[in-house]
């Protein structure tokens, strides 16, 4: 088993860079002690979610959580009555960090988003823990090109940010890959998405949970994720998740690859948008 891992990455330029929001959310009333319970023990490589169909926490719990750990979580969940349901994760949660196509920072490399502008200026909205540690960002792995400055950045928390084109000869249109978005949308579970990384390239699914809370570990807890069945690996964090021509979030984090198959987890879109004043186009 894996470990669960935030997947800083980079979609190429001329994929339309996503947006996220985020927002801790809140579990429904019966099970917010549960979930409590379960973020009190700040336990690295573990994920959960309030699965509101069996009225159950679901937590799910990777390959570097300790024995000792792992007896700690099963207290819980036998003293929970039934409401934490502990599960294996399938490889290692952790961003994905790696070298290769896409835009590329001081220090890595990971997927735009989505385009968007406001005030005039144009961005591209990326994965928070990518910007966090970068200030300028290029086209290429020899850092000759240079896209612009980071603008914004959340992380943990949330896990968004945003970078500004300054270079007039780098174009940014506003698509992801072939697909000109027209807007965004708010996801919910059972619904068939496809998201775009400079490492994987398009893969497909659909939502399985709303309001997910991840532990990557060192104090790196990001909430209010959506999560999906889609794999993912290194260099694909920041590519957008998308329905048809809206897109909905932008690549958190996740555990597994894409040839034995992961789960992914996602920053919804509208949050950073607002918190930025900024629209896609």
């Amino acid at each position: 088993m894996g470990r669960l891992r935030p997947i800083a990455c980079v979609l190429g330029l001329l994929v339309g860079l996503v947006v996220a929001s985020s927002g801790t959310g809140s579990a429904a009333e019966p099970l917010a002690p549960a979930v409590s319970s379960v973020e009190h023990l700040d336990i690295g490589g573990t994920a959960w979610v309030v699965d509101r169909g069996t009225g159950t926490v679901r937590v799910r719990v990777d390959s570097t959580v300790s024995a000792t750990d792992l007896a700690r979580l099963r207290r819980v969940a036998e003293r929970s009555g039934g409401d934490v349901v502990l599960e294996r994760e399938r490889g290692r949660l952790r961003t994905l960090v790696s070298g290769g196509d896409g835009v590329y920072g001081s220090a890595v490399r990971c997927s735009a988003g989505v385009n968007v502008r406001g005030g005039g200026a144009y961005y591209f909205v990326t994965a928070g823990h990518c910007t966090a540690s970068t200030s300028t960002w290029y086209t290429d792995s020899a850092r000759t090109t240079a896209i612009g400055p980071t603008t914004g950045s959340s992380f943990p928390g949330n896990d968004f940010g945003v970078v500004r084109f300054a270079n007039a000869a780098v174009p940014h249109p506003g698509t992801i890959g072939t697909v000109d978005v027209t807007g965004t949308a708010t996801a919910y579970v059972g619904q068939s998405v496809c998201r775009r990384g400079a490492t994987t390239g398009v893969r497909c699914g659909v939502v399985t949970g709303l309001n997910a809370t991840v532990n990557y570990g060192d104090g790196s807890i990001v909430y209010g994720l959506i999560r999906t069945n889609i794999c993912a690996e290194p260099g694909d964090s920041g590519g957008p998740l998308y329905a048809g021509d809206k897109v909905i979030g932008i690549l958190s984090g996740g555990s597994g690859n894409c040839a034995s198959g992961g789960v992914t987890y996602y920053q919804p879109i509208q949050e950073v948008l607002t918190a930025h004043g900024l629209s896609v186009y």
